[in-house]
């Protein structure tokens, strides 16, 4: 009896090991997957989680200008030297390859001198603003991992806003505001990543370290990813396992540093006094010699590889994933909900590898023919109650692959919880305002995440208008005949977040 129950035992094992046999061996830790780390020896390879090397991100870019005819050079004209505004005798002329500034040139090798730029037309047209939209496109997602540097030929603006889409450029949220007085431009306290901590981190901000005029030295603006990256891995980002920790188990912070295009709002150029010289503007333009980005494919922890194919980049996924940034399982590697790859525990870090779908593994065998009590190896049924919320699932019940299908912007196993920009309120809404990238402006106060309080002067969805502006009875601006102040500077926030931001027009 004991011989024949010891049969049928190993019976049911060798059973169940073929059946579990396409799964992997160790769902732990990597086991292939490696970085490329710089250490005080040079550069090494360092087995921890999967993602791909950071790069120089800028070859992989398209660029795009509004308003498109902006560069200078069509018609030809002359503008003014950097050190002396009053010699304007330099040309501009887009047919001649000598005198010519396309936007390409923001981007090229520097080997050259003079330094090669692009630069747009002066503004003849003032007091119509000199306002230009800069964005560069990736039809990826990336993460970055150094600082974001514009080197300016001009004088930097006196006024620019960076920002960001996770959206292929849908919708638009600030990154950093620039200004000579933050104040007077967006209605903020000037502050610094210096006076950031771990826990504001995220906070918006307003700077005017790098918005000086025509100053020696002055021709660099930087969006600081390592200062922020120094909160958690320290001054010289030698711990870089804190860091890796805090990415993996804050997601907001992930996605703070992630992105699909960027977007250089320019938005008054460098003027260095409080008039604009009206005799001058030749004086008055932008120029750009160089922008770099560093950063990575994203690939969610799923790839080492990303290649660049037909203009596009694309991961080479591992762990049975799939798609742009291996964002879902494999067809017939469902058998449980994708999950990203895990940079947890340092330093080897976890695959979340997808696992086969017990429906692609063939006619599961009848266990309990074989051992009735083995009721934990039974398959799930398709159109059995998944307990689904009714709220943020699409069904009620399970879908072909025993799993909830959540409504958009939601998740979780029952389709109960909200993914980051979103909260619950009947369903995961789109938040409004939160404390974090979508701020309440001018003072306002954030509600539930559906609406700004605004103080008495204040009226939009942000607090972004003034209300004046609703009766027109806002003052005009020490009478250049520029618009009221504050009232379009302040728009423009609003119809990025928005996704609205078309052609520069006011």
């Amino acid at each position: 009896m004991y011989l024949s129950r010891f049969l049928s035992i190993h019976a049911l094992w060798v059973t169940v090991s073929s059946v579990m046999q396409p799964y992997p061996l160790v769902w732990g830790h990597y086991d292939v997957c490696k970085t490329q780390i710089y250490t005080e020896e040079g550069k090494v390879w360092d087995y921890m989680a999967c993602q791909p090397e950071s790069t120089d991100m800028t070859k992989y870019l398209k660029v795009k200008l509004d308003p498109p005819d902006i560069t200078c050079g069509d018609p030809p004209e002359t503008f003014c030297a950097m050190g002396n505004p009053y010699m304007c005798n330099n040309e501009c002329d887009a047919s001649t390859p000598e005198l010519a500034h396309p936007p390409e040139l923001m981007f090229d090798f520097e080997g050259r001198h003079p330094s090669t730029f692009w630069q747009s037309a002066t503004w003849k047209e003032y007091p119509k603003p000199l306002q230009v939209n800069i964005t560069l496109s990736w039809s990826k997602t990336i993460e970055l991992t150094d600082n974001i540097v514009i080197t300016f030929e001009s004088g930097r603006p006196d006024q620019m806003i960076l920002e960001k889409s996770l959206d292929y450029g849908r919708t638009w949220q600030p990154y950093q505001y620039y200004a000579t007085d933050c104040l007077d431009a967006f209605h903020m306290d000037p502050k610094s990543v210096k006076d950031l901590s771990q826990h504001t981190v995220l906070e918006i901000i307003c700077t005017e370290e790098y918005s000086t005029g025509y100053m020696t030295n002055s021709k660099i603006i930087h969006f600081e990813i390592k200062d922020r990256f120094a909160f958690f891995a320290g001054p010289w980002l030698r711990n870089m396992a804190s860091l890796y920790g805090q990415l993996d188990t804050t997601k907001k912070l992930r996605d703070f540093f992630t992105v699909t295009d960027l977007r250089i709002r320019l938005l008054r150029p460098a003027v260095g006094e409080i008039f604009v010289d009206e005799l001058h503007l030749a004086r008055y333009f932008y120029a750009i010699s160089d922008i770099k980005v560093h950063g990575r494919c994203k690939c969610n922890l799923h790839a080492t590889v990303c290649v660049y194919d037909n203009s596009k980049l694309t991961c080479e996924c591992e762990h049975n994933t799939t798609g742009p940034d291996c964002g879902k399982c494999k067809k017939n590697y469902q058998g449980r909900p994708w999950s990203p790859g895990s940079y947890l525990p340092i330093p080897k870090g976890t695959a979340n590898t997808c696992i086969p779908s017990i429906s692609s593994i063939g006619n599961p065998p009848k266990f309990n023919r074989i051992w009735p009590n083995i009721s934990s190896l039974e398959v799930s049924n398709p159109k059995q109650e998944c307990y689904c919320n009714p709220l943020g699932s699409v069904h009620d019940r399970c879908n072909g692959s025993g799993f909830c299908e959540c409504k958009t912007g939601t998740t979780g196993p029952k389709c109960d919880e909200c993914l980051p920009g979103n909260s619950w309120h009947y369903g995961c809404q789109p938040n409004v305002c939160d404390n974090e990238l979508l701020h309440c402006q001018n003072g306002g106060t954030c509600h539930n995440n559906v609406r700004c309080l605004c103080p008495a002067a204040y009226t939009g969805i942000l607090c972004e208008k003034l209300r004046c502006e609703e009766a027109g009875s806002c003052g005009s601006d020490s009478g250049q005949g520029a618009p009221p102040r504050g009232c379009h500077a302040l728009l423009l926030p609003l119809a990025a977040l928005l996704g609205t931001a078309g052609p520069l027009v006011i």
